[in-house]
């Protein structure tokens, strides 16, 4: 059995992602890792070469072509199918360059590799979710706002395609490569969750760094979008209304949680957080039901793209 590893990552430095923490946090229990590099305009190249004789790692440079990608964050999707097909393994293990696996996931994703190697039933492995929110110890505890699960490692076919945003995969037969928010005609893959946890730090970054990437990022889904100006850094509003992470944190992140530095730049008074989902009448309700009377990480209503297996 072999296990592919991969992401894609542009202007790290930037927009303050941690993709070393994060390829280096699932490189024990993969055999390759593939990074797709994008046309970065900061030190992204100086940064990767944090990998240079890591014999597991092999980086393949692009151009974003934002033309072509040009709606609804297509663009991730595109460049994360450049990865995923550059991969030679059975299972191909995605995380996302704002994203870092705990430790204790390793051998959880190890055995069930191995386990349903052979089930052609099984197309692909959930993981769960804690999203950190403004710094390296609140988190996002509503599972409407964030979601809670999410397919993270696929059988290495050619019919399975990164979709939308890149957030999931899907099964596209007879994919045109360039619609990846096609739905008519794919289906979801059928997966099983796992007891394995993924950390996700894309609202946990420097505020001064987040301003870019929120301008960025909301650019690439709406040609409409006016950029911030003027605004130093990125408000994530009152943390001291945001919950703390009880538990332990990934391995890899250790220094990067050290290094924090932006104190400064956030605040546990005055005004809520901007997450409507989490302070609204009826996700209070409904957030209330799923965390004390169904307390199993089920959610009610909200999208899901995966058909669920049981073990």
């Amino acid at each position: 059995m072999k296990i592919s590893g991969f992401t894609f990552i542009k202007n790290a430095v930037a927009y303050d992602f941690p993709v070393v923490e994060s390829v280096r946090s699932v490189l024990p229990v993969v055999d390759e890792f593939i990074i797709v590099a994008g046309d970065s305009s900061d030190g992204t190249d100086e940064l990767l070469k944090a990998f240079d004789g890591e014999p597991k790692v092999r980086i393949i440079r692009t151009v974003w072509d934002t033309k072509t990608y040009d709606r609804g964050g297509m663009i991730y999707a595109q460049q994360t199918d450049v990865g995923l097909r550059a991969c030679t393994g059975d299972w191909c293990l995605y995380i996302q360059s704002d994203e870092i696996m705990h430790h204790d996931a390793l051998p959880v994703i190890r055995e069930a590799c191995a386990k349903y190697l052979d089930d052609a039933r099984v197309e692909g492995f959930l993981l769960k979710y804690v999203h950190l929110y403004g710094d390296y110890r609140h988190y996002i505890d509503s599972l409407h706002f964030a979601y809670p699960r999410e397919i993270r490692i696929v059988r290495n076919r050619p019919d399975i395609h990164s979709w939308r945003d890149a957030q999931s995969f899907r099964v596209i037969p007879d994919f045109n490569g360039v619609d990846y928010d096609v739905e008519e005609g794919t289906r979801k893959l059928r997966c099983i969750l796992l007891d394995a946890l993924i950390f996700h730090y894309g609202w946990s970054r420097d505020p001064r760094c987040m301003v870019r990437k929120a301008n960025h990022h909301n650019a690439l889904y709406s040609k409409d979008y006016k950029p911030v100006e003027g605004v130093d850094y990125y408000d994530y509003g009152n943390l001291g209304m945001m919950p703390l992470y009880e538990g332990t944190f990934p391995e890899a992140a250790a220094e990067r949680m050290a290094a924090y530095d932006w104190a400064d730049f956030v605040r546990y008074d005055g005004p809520r957080p901007n997450i409507g989902k989490r302070y609204g009448v009826k996700y209070r309700v409904v957030d209330f039901i799923e965390k004390h009377i169904l307390r199993d990480g089920r959610r009610i209503g909200g999208f899901k793209n995966y058909k669920l297996l049981k073990p």
